[in-house]
C-alpha cells in the first residue's frame, strides 16, 4: 500500500445483535465440515459500488444505517457476533472447539477511506494489491477467531465509489452461507421498517443448528495433543490475480458443443468451463506428459444428502471432489472427454459418498492444510456463479464488481462469480504464478472462449 493512496481507517467499532434470544446465549457446536476448516483463511468477498452523486447522499447517514441493519441481521445470524472457544480434555488429549457467545464484543465494523477511483481498481489487467486492504482479517486463519471477530464488515470509501467487504470465519460459513448472510443484510438495509424497537423480518431465516453424522457424539472433538499439530498457516508465493469475463453466449455455445460431442445433454456449463480451464492451466504449466494433475470442484452437499439439509442451513456443507489424469492424457483428449470425467465425478457424489466421508472423518479427524490438500499440480474451482451477488444493493444500485481479499489463494485457484449482466454470464478470478499466467492469458483455447470467438 503506497503512501500515495492514503488508505486510512476513520472509525472502528463492534456491533451486537439488536435482540438476543435464549438460543443465541447457548454455545453452538461444529460439524465435521466446519472443524476441518480451522487452518483455512476467512472468506473475504465484497462489492464495489458507484458513490451516489446526488446532494442528499450522506456517508455518515449511510454508515449509521449499515450499522443498524447489521445489528438487525445479527439477531438472525447470531453466531457471527460470538467468538471461538476451546476446551482441552486430558486422557486422551483432545480439543473441543465451539462458538461461544459469552463475553464477545460482537462483530467488527470498520469505516475506511482511500484516495483512489473506481477506475484505479477496475482498469488494470491484474487485480490491484490495494484491494486486499479493503478487508479486515488479512492473512488470519479461522483459529484466530478465538481472539478476533468471526465477522468483520469493512466499508471503504473511494473518491467516486464505495466498497462493502465482509470477512467471515470459514468454520462458520461456506459460500452458500456467506452470501445468505450478505443477501439478508442488504434485504434488511433496503427495508423501510428499521425502527429501534422492531426486528425487521427476512425472507430466508437461517437454520443455525449444525448437522452431526448420525451415531457420532453430539459434540465432536479434535484428537490432537497440541494445537501446533493442527495449526499450519498458509504461506503462498506471490501470485498474479486476474479476472476474466465470459458472456452467456460464449458459455452456452461451449456447453452445446461439449454435450453434442458426448452425445448427451447432461454436462453442465460449469463442468464444461472447468474442463477448459483445467486443460489451459495445465498447458500453461508445461508439465511432463506423465505428470498427474487434478481438478477439484467445490460441491454443495445440502441437497445431496437424503433427507436433504435445509437450503438455508447456516454453516459449511461443502466438499471438494477431485478428478485426476495425467497432463499428457488431459491435453491429448478433447474438452468433451474432460468435461465428461468431471460430470461423472459430480454425478457419483451422493448421500452414500457424503456419509462415508463423514464416518471416515469421525473415526479419524483431520484438518485441511493447504500444502497437503491443494497440491501445485491441480486446480481448484471455488465459489459459484449461482450465488446472488449483484442482488445486494444497499440502496446504492447495482454493484460494479465483485472482488475478494488475500484469503485462500494459491497457484491454480479459480473463483467463479456471477457476471454483472446476469443471464448466465460469469467472471473467473484466476490466481497463478506469474510465469504461468503469462502462458495462460495467451492460451488460444481459453482466450477464444473469453473473446467469444469461433469454435472453442
Amino acid at each position: 500500500m503506497g503512501s500515495s493512496t492514503n488508505f486510512k481507517i476513520i472509525s472502528d467499532c463492534f456491533i451486537k445483535p439488536k435482540f438476543i434470544s435464549k438460543e443465541a446465549q447457548k454455545p453452538t457446536y461444529f460439524s465435521p465440515w466446519d472443524l476441518c476448516m480451522i487452518n483455512v483463511n476467512y472468506i473475504q468477498k465484497g462489492l464495489l459500488f458507484p458513490k451516489p452523486q446526488n446532494q442528499d447522499f450522506s456517508i455518515t447517514t449511510f454508515i449509521n444505517n449499515l450499522k443498524d441493519s447489521l445489528s438487525n441481521t445479527l439477531t438472525y445470524f447470531h453466531p457471527l457476533a460470538a467468538r471461538l472457544s476451546t476446551i482441552k480434555q486430558q486422557n486422551p488429549t483432545s480439543f473441543t472447539i465451539f462458538i461461544n457467545p459469552e463475553n464477545s464484543p460482537g462483530a467488527r465494523f470498520i469505516h475506511a477511506v482511500v484516495n483512489l477511483t473506481v477506475d484505479d481498481i477496475l482498469t488494470p489487467t491484474d487485480v490491484p494489491l490495494i484491494v486486499q486492504s479493503f478487508f479486515d482479517h488479512h492473512k488470519a486463519i479461522d483459529h484466530d477467531g478465538h481472539e478476533q471477530s468471526l465477522l468483520s464488515a469493512q466499508v471503504t470509501e473511494l473518491t467516486d465509489g464505495i466498497f462493502i467487504g465482509c470477512s467471515i470465519n470459514h468454520m462458520l460459513v461456506d459460500g452458500t452461507s456467506f452470501w445468505h448472510f450478505f443477501n439478508s443484510w442488504s434485504e434488511i438495509f433496503q427495508s423501510s421498517k428499521i425502527h429501534n424497537d422492531v426486528l425487521v423480518p427476512i425472507s430466508r431465516p437461517p437454520v443455525i443448528k449444525r448437522w452431526i453424522p448420525p451415531g457420532s457424539e453430539p459434540i465432536l472433538t479434535l484428537p490432537f495433543t497440541n494445537e501446533s499439530e493442527f495449526i499450519e498457516r498458509p504461506n503462498p508465493p506471490m501470485l498474479r490475480e486476474r479476472i476474466f469475463h465470459l458472456t452467456s453466449h460464449s458459455l452456452s455455445r461451449l456447453k452445446s458443443k461439449v454435450n453434442k460431442e458426448c452425445n448427451t445433454t447432461k454436462i453442465s456449463t460449469l463442468q464444461c468451463l472447468s474442463a477448459v480451464v483445467w486443460r489451459c492451466i495445465t498447458r500453461a504449466r508445461r508439465f511432463p506428459y506423465d505428470k498427474e494433475t487434478g481438478c477439484r470442484l467445490a460441491i454443495n452437499n445440502r441437497s445431496r444428502l437424503s433427507p436433504p439439509l435445509p437450503e438455508n442451513y447456516f454453516g459449511n456443507s461443502i466438499q471438494a471432489i477431485r478428478t485426476t489424469t495425467t497432463a499428457g492424457e488431459l491435453l491429448d483428449q478433447s474438452v468433451g472427454w474432460t468435461a465428461q470425467r468431471l460430470h461423472e465425478s459430480v454425478a457419483n457424489h451422493g448421500d452414500k459418498e457424503i456419509r462415508e466421508y463423514m464416518d471416515m472423518w469421525v473415526k479419524s479427524p483431520f484438518v485441511y492444510k493447504v500444502g497437503v490438500f491443494f497440491d501445485g499440480n491441480s486446480i481448484q474451482m471455488g465459489s459459484s456463479p449461482r450465488f446472488d451477488m449483484y442482488g445486494n444493493e444497499f440502496g446504492l444500485g447495482k454493484g460494479l464488481a465483485v472482488l475478494s481479499g488475500y484469503a485462500n489463494k494459491f497457484d491454480g485457484k479459480v473463483t467463479l462469480y456471477e457476471g454483472r449482466e446476469g443471464g448466465g454470464s460469469m467472471d473467473l478470478e484466476v490466481c497463478l504464478l506469474p510465469q504461468n499466467m503469462v502462458a495462460f492469458e495467451s492460451d488460444e483455447e481459453f482466450m477464444s472462449l473469453v473473446k467469444g470467438e469461433s469454435e472453442v
